[in-house]
């Protein structure tokens, strides 16, 4: 599957729900689920009879288009999710939360985790003091991520820095608003995911 270019508020239209794509824009009367509430395209408006495998199609789609990743990527965190004790479900959406991408965003530092993909990838972060720019880096408890010094005289990092005391961190991560780092004190749980997923779909697709 290529990199999706096209317009991200599409994507939250299939779907039917916010899928916070946009960051702040997400939250104000422009979103283009609050004005049109219809699948895009122009039989989007008809009804349709949703089976079984299209409600766990759009479940699996959902999940892969609010963190940013591909198909393959998806099927390997999830077999790497069955192979874990306990849930299949829980499992793969712990380790969804667990890249590195998601952590910058779970730390405030981004509006959006596409925003937070592109910082990590210019290379403005470290992981346990060494360079980081591998979004789907999945981290550890104990880890700490930090700012590059030398990317706080960056125009757009400074406003988001600003900003940062405005965006509540994750639970499971000890942020250090001032010197701009953060620290995984444990692994995410599944009710720390806050978005409504039906993750047994997930795993029910997978499993046929």
């Amino acid at each position: 599957m290529s990199r999706y270019t096209g317009p991200v508020c599409r994507q939250c239209r299939r779907e039917g729900v916010k899928l916070f794509l946009k960051g702040e824009r997400c939250y104000t009367e422009k979103c283009a689920v609050s004005r049109r509430q219809t699948p895009p395209g122009q039989h989007g408006a008809g009804r349709r009879k949703v089976e079984e495998y299209g409600m766990q199609l759009r479940e699996k789609q959902k999940a892969k288009r609010i963190y940013g990743v591909h198909e393959t990527q998806f099927k390997n965190y999830f077999e790497k999710a069955t192979k874990r004790e306990g849930q299949a479900g829980e499992n793969l959406l712990q380790l969804l939360e667990r890249r590195l991408d998601n952590v910058v965003f779970r730390m405030g530092l981004a509006e959006s985790r596409k925003e937070a993909r592109q910082l990590v990838r210019h290379g403005h972060f470290k992981l346990n003091g060494k360079n980081a720019d591998i979004p789907s880096i999945i981290v550890r408890a104990g880890d700490e991520i930090s700012l590059k010094d030398s990317s706080r005289s960056s125009e757009k990092l400074k406003e988001l820095i600003e900003n940062l005391p405005n965006r509540p961190a994750a639970k499971w991560l000890e942020v250090d608003r001032d010197n701009v780092r953060a620290r995984v004190l444990a692994l995410p749980q599944r009710e720390d995911v806050d978005f409504p997923f039906e993750e047994h779909l997930i795993v029910e697709l997978y499993s046929k």
